[in-house]
C-alpha cells in the first residue's frame, strides 16, 4: 500500500496560515477531476471562478508543484488541497498513467534538470571572482578588528557611547561576509554578560578570516562558512557522496537569519543515516510568498546520496541522487543519549568548531519538568536547561502532556545557550513536532 504524507506535514509546506485554511476546503473530491498518481507524482483539474478548472501537479519527490492558477503564493491552495485529498482520500486519487499535461511538465522539469548539470563552467573565471571576494572580505575582517578593540577602549559598560553596529554590519555586507555582517548585528542585542564573549568570539572569526590561507584546510572551510562564502551546490556535489537509508528527525521554518528581507524563510531539515548513524543538516529557502522547496516527512526514511559541505565539523549536507520516495521508519523512537553525553558531544563538537552554537542531539528516556528557572529535560540524574524561545509555550505543554510524566524521546540541537526541541516520540512512538504554534 502506499505510503501517503500527514495532514501536518502537508500544511507545514504552505507559505502562510490562510493558505492552509483554504486548502483545507479544498481537501474533498467535490472540485476535483481527473485526477491521479503514478506514485512519484499527482494531478489533477479543480474547479475555480472560471470556466476551465485549474490543471494542478505536484511532483512528490523534491516537492515540485505546478498550477495554471493565478496565485502568486506557492504551494497555491490547489497543490495543498490535492495534497491532502490524496492523503486523506487515496480512493479519489485513483493510480494511472499522468494526463499529457501533466506528463508534458514532469518532462520539462526533467530537460531543465539535464540542461544545468550540462552547463559548461569557466574556471578561470571562477578563480578570479574567488580572490576578488577574498581580498573583500580579508579587509572588511581587519575593518572589523579595529572597530571591536575600539569599543573595548571605550568600554562594555555604557553601550551609549559608541552607538549600534548596524553599520559596521552594513561595511561587513559592502565586504561581501554576510556571516560577518549577522553576528555583528547581534551585538546589539546581546546580553551584557554576554557581551565580552560575543566580543572574543567575533575577533576571533574575523582573525581566522584574514588568515584563511594560513589554516588546515578543514578549519579553513569552516571560516569561510562563518564568514558567508557561497558554497555552490553542483561543486559540493561533484565531491564524495555517503549513501544511507536516512531517517528524518525533524525540521524546522522560519525567517532567514541575518537575511535584509524578512519575508524570506529558511528550512531546516536534519537527517541521520541509519547505517553510518551520520547527522546531516539539509537547508532549503524560499522567497516571498513561496515556502522553501524541499521537505520530507519527519519519521520518514529516505535511501538517498548526501554530499557533505567542507568542514572541521561537517554536518550541512546536499541532496543528490534519492532511490526512491521517502519510505516509512522504524517502528520504534531512533536511540538516544543521556543528558550527560549530549553535553560531553556539544563539548567535542566545539572543540572542532568554536562557533557552533548547537549540535543535533537525540536524548533517550528524559522527562520535561518546568522549574522556577525555566523548562528543563532530565532523567533522574542530569538535567538541560530547555533553550527559551527556542519553541513555543503551547509546544513545552503539549511536550509535558505527551510525557504525563513518563520518560520519552526527543531531538533537538544542544549548545551553550541550552536544548531547542523540535520533535518528540510519545509511547506510541509516533513524531510530534515541537515547532508549530
Amino acid at each position: 500500500m502506499e505510503e501517503r504524507w500527514s495532514t501536518e506535514h502537508i500544511l507545514s509546506l504552505a507559505p502562510d496560515a490562510s493558505s492552509q485554511k483554504a486548502a483545507g476546503k479544498l481537501s474533498s473530491p467535490a472540485p476535483w477531476s481527473a485526477t491521479g498518481t503514478d506514485g512519484a507524482a499527482l494531478w489533477g483539474e479543480c474547479e475555480g471562478s472560471g470556466r476551465t478548472p485549474y490543471r494542478t501537479a505536484v511532483e512528490l519527490a523534491v516537492p515540485a508543484y505546478s498550477c495554471t492558477c493565478p496565485s502568486r503564493k506557492f504551494p497555491c491552495k490547489h497543490a495543498l488541497g490535492l495534497l491532502l485529498l490524496w492523503s486523506g482520500t487515496p480512493e479519489a486519487v485513483p493510480a494511472g498513467e499522468p494526463a499529457d499535461w501533466a506528463s508534458d511538465w514532469l518532462a520539462e522539469r526533467r530537460d531543465r534538470a539535464g540542461r544545468r548539470a550540462a552547463a559548461p563552467a569557466d574556471p578561470a573565471a571562477a578563480r578570479r571572482r574567488a580572490e576578488k571576494r577574498h581580498a573583500r572580505v580579508a579587509a572588511g575582517a581587519g575593518e572589523l578588528r579595529l572597530r571591536l578593540a575600539d569599543r573595548i577602549r571605550h568600554g562594555l559598560a555604557d553601550r551609549s557611547a559608541t552607538g549600534p553596529w548596524e553599520e559596521v554590519a552594513a561595511r561587513m555586507v559592502d565586504a561581501q561576509a554576510p556571516g560577518l555582517a549577522t553576528r555583528v548585528r547581534e551585538l546589539d542585542t546581546a546580553p551584557g554578560s554576554d557581551l565580552l564573549e560575543e566580543y572574543a568570539m567575533l575577533h576571533l572569526l574575523a582573525t581566522a578570516a584574514t588568515r584563511i590561507d594560513e589554516l588546515p584546510a578543514p578549519l579553513a572551510a569552516t571560516v569561510r562558512a562563518r564568514v558567508g562564502y557561497p558554497a555552490d551546490t553542483a561543486d559540493v556535489l561533484a565531491g564524495p557522496t555517503v549513501r544511507d537509508r536516512w531517517y528524518v528527525l525533524g525540521s524546522r521554518t522560519a525567517p532567514l537569519e541575518g537575511g535584509a528581507d524578512e519575508r524570506l524563510t529558511t528550512r531546516r531539515l536534519w537527517l541521520r543515516g541509519a547505517k553510518t548513524g551520520r547527522h546531516a543538516l539539509l537547508l532549503a529557502f524560499g522567497r516571498p510568498g513561496r515556502a522553501p522547496e524541499l521537505a520530507l516527512p519527519t519519521g520518514r526514511l529516505l535511501e538517498a546520496e548526501l554530499a557533505f559541505h567542507p568542514g572541521a565539523r561537517p554536518l550541512r549536507a546536499a541532496l543528490g541522487t534519492r532511490y526512491g520516495a521517502p519510505g516509512p521508519g522504524p517502528a520504534t523512537p531512533p536511540p538516544g543519549l543521556t543528558p550527560a553525553e549530549a553535553v560531553a558531544g556539544y563539548g567535542t563538537a566545539v572543540a572542532d568548531d568554536p562557533w557552533l552554537d548547537a549540535w543535533p542531539t537525540v536524548l533517550a528516556d528524559v522527562v520535561p519538568v518546568l522549574t522556577p528557572d525555566g523548562w528543563h529535560l532530565t532523567d533522574g540524574r542530569h538535567t538541560l536547561p530547555v533553550h527559551r524561545g527556542a519553541a513555543p509555550e503551547s509546544a513545552l505543554w503539549r511536550l509535558a502532556a505527551v510525557s504525563t510524566g513518563r520518560p520519552l524521546t526527543v531531538f533537538g540541537e544542544h549548545g551553550h545557550r541550552g536544548f531547542a526541541p523540535v520533535t518528540a516520540w510519545g509511547a506510541d512512538h509516533r513524531p510530534i513536532d515541537l515547532t508549530a504554534p
